[in-house]
């Protein structure tokens, strides 16, 4: 626990679950009136108890409901320390105006590279590669080539803070870019270098590449299930750095397996952690990483800044909208 010289009745307090990079934690001390205690079991039966005379929390992975908001009479704040909000329970909050704050940018770039990434790995066979030379098998380098990404077709899925980057990324490497995303216009997709598309059934037959950067919603789970995957070339590859339940994974497993889609890359999965048994790791076309894509060392000290910053604009009555979930609470 921290506690500042300034002990009057304007003090603040701050609880952090789990982890809190350093770079937020140099931010919190280098105010007088706000204290902190940093809770590292992250489970909710320890929460509650801590949460009795916090004015705020930042949050991980741990889910933040109406139980949670009820033991916590004052609360005036719930900030993410990312940009997903799945397991946080916004109408309770609305209904003590407590605004949930995520984190805006400071990770858009690190998912962008990572989906980069995992298009040119998975272009590249990377675990084939690595197993013909681990395991001596050279002899079979020629046996399936890799594929450039240059000249071909991507689709991005969502140009939003994220998207927007991938498609970025996605133009410098000569790639023939198209985003489907209904609340971004023709001009400005046009003005990225890219070419907006409307229809994902009439697209997917043309392109080499999808990444998604879409939000899970009631219209976008199971986007890609057997009837979109069947749809794809058989020689295309489909990344997903977005959310687990967007692309079906017992549809995904069939395509990949009977060579109907020739590989992916996934960060995010339906159950986290995975079921061991899950029958995608039995195949290798396709590489994951554990819903890492904006936990680098620079985004997670950008994301521990932003979250401290978020919480103190509300303290100090200066609430940073931008990055405002729920702004309905602003009025």
């Amino acid at each position: 626990m921290n506690t500042g010289p300034n002990t009057g009745k304007n003090r603040k307090k701050v609880l952090i679950v789990g982890r809190m990079p350093e770079a937020g934690i140099a931010v919190l001390k280098a105010r007088d009136d706000v204290d902190y205690e940093i809770l590292t079991d992250d489970r909710v039966p320890s929460l509650h108890p801590k949460l009795a005379d916090a004015n705020a929390v930042t949050l991980g992975a741990t889910p933040f409901r109406q139980a949670e908001l009820d033991a916590a009479p004052n609360m005036m704040v719930v900030a993410r320390l990312g940009v997903g909000f799945d397991a946080v329970e916004i109408p309770a909050l609305n209904k003590r105006k407590i605004p949930l704050m995520t984190t805006g940018i400071a990770n858009s770039v690190s998912v962008a590279e990572h989906a980069m990434y995992m298009l040119l790995a998975a272009a590249r066979l990377t675990r084939k590669s690595d197993r013909w030379v681990r395991t001596g098998a050279w002899a079979e380098r020629l046996s399936d080539l890799p594929s450039d990404v240059a000249g071909k077709k991507v689709l991005v899925i969502g140009m939003g803070r994220i998207g927007s980057r991938t498609v970025k990324r996605c133009v410098a490497f000569e790639m023939e870019t198209y985003v489907l995303d209904p609340n971004i216009s023709k001009a400005d997709i046009e003005k990225a270098g890219a070419t907006k598309v409307t229809d994902l059934k009439a697209i997917l037959p043309q392109v080499d590449y999808v990444s998604i950067h879409c939000p899970k919603a009631p219209e976008t789970i199971n986007m890609f299930n057997t009837e979109t995957l069947g749809l794809m070339k058989p020689t295309a590859f489909l990344v997903n750095t977005a959310r687990g339940g967007i692309v079906n994974e017992d549809a995904l497993y069939e395509a990949l397996s009977t060579g109907k889609l020739r590989g992916a890359g996934l960060d995010v999965l339906d159950r986290e952690p995975p079921d061991p048994a899950n029958k995608l790791f039995t195949l290798e076309n396709v590489f994951f990483s554990p819903h890492m894509a904006g936990v680098t060392q620079e985004a997670s000290d950008r994301m521990a800044v932003t979250a401290v910053e978020n919480i103190l604009s509300v303290f100090d009555g200066r609430t940073n909208a931008a990055n405002v979930v729920n702004k309905e609470v602003l009025g």
